[in-house]
């Protein structure tokens, strides 16, 4: 096995998983992209980092894109001399944007790249199967490799699986960005062990209709977007949040919370749009707002 002369790069775009009531299995990339760039170096380890987790996260071996990129090495068979990781980081982290599934994805594709035929070697089944590992569940991490909307999962083998959805054209999205993090591990922590047989059943409904609404019914969005299974619990965690969506939602806007949140999703016609325009001046005051379009191509070459 041998690594490539010259730097690799790559763009991950942001996503949002559960979309309502897809807990833990719908995810949807966005059209927000940390970019990055690595080589191999004769030794040593060189890591930079600009935008967010600049002067925060370790510049070391903790780094979550080194880690990933040695897991993707030692599954591969060999770990390079030394390497160089530069990251421009524009998704928010602790946001419920899917970052750290962002850097995740862009390890494991960056590690495979810079070994020469590394794509004959570990082919894109097996590199979602080694992010979702490290990750510890597949609704990020899927849809910022692949792209678009994508239903995924874990068989009782331990296997993980993700398929595409078709996205119409006329879904977009704003996202609404607190300035305050809420940290995955605790928005989780609040959820009950069990919820009622009947919330489950409704969410069945609610995640399937999901499904057709936005492939090609945006008119059944709302109710769609509709769960019974996490949002509420996470109230402690996120009231602020959780009011922006009750606000929205009552204005007929299919709004919510954006994975473990605190971000706000709220489905629209589109970046450019008059009613897209609207929605970004909902924005709470100190808060960021961004108009998104979906995503389609996932996790691809930095074209710089």
């Amino acid at each position: 096995m041998t690594f490539v002369d010259g730097p690799v790069r790559v763009r991950v775009p942001a996503t949002s998983a559960n979309l309502g009531p897809g807990f833990d299995t719908l995810g949807l990339a966005l059209d927000l992209h940390d970019r990055l760039e690595a080589e191999v170096l004769p030794a040593g380890l060189v890591v930079e980092v600009q935008g967010y987790g600049e002067g925060q996260v370790p510049l070391d071996e903790r780094h979550l894109v080194v880690r990933a990129m040695r897991a993707t090495f030692e599954r591969l068979g060999k770990q390079p001399t030394g390497l160089r990781l530069s990251c421009v980081n524009v998704i928010p982290h602790a946001r419920g944007l899917g970052s750290s599934s962002a850097a995740i994805v862009a390890g494991v594709w960056l590690a495979r790249e810079l070994v020469a035929g590394g794509s004959l070697l570990l082919d894109d089944d097996a590199l979602l199967d080694l992010a979702a590992r490290l990750e510890g569940h597949p609704d990020n991490v899927a849809p910022a490799l692949l792209g678009g909307f994508v239903i995924s999962g874990q068989d009782d083998d331990g296997s993980f699986w993700a398929v595409r959805g078709s996205v119409d054209p006329r879904v977009g999205a704003v996202v609404f960005v607190p300035t305050t993090p809420v940290a995955t591990e605790a928005a989780r922590s609040l959820l009950p062990a069990a919820v009622p047989h009947a919330d489950a059943a409704a969410n069945a409904g609610r995640a399937a209709l999901l499904v057709a609404a936005l492939s090609g019914r945006p008119e059944e969005l709302l109710r769609a977007t509709e769960d019974r299974l996490h949002q509420q619990y996470r109230r402690p965690a996120m009231p602020e949040s959780l009011a922006l969506v009750e606000r929205l939602r009552a204005e007929g806007i299919p709004a919510v919370i954006s994975g473990a949140g605190p971000t706000v999703l709220a489905f629209t016609d589109g970046p450019g749009s008059v009613a897209t325009g609207e929605l970004l001046a909902r924005c709470p005051e100190g808060w960021g707002a961004h108009a998104l379009a979906v995503d389609v191509t996932g996790a691809a070459p930095d074209e710089r």
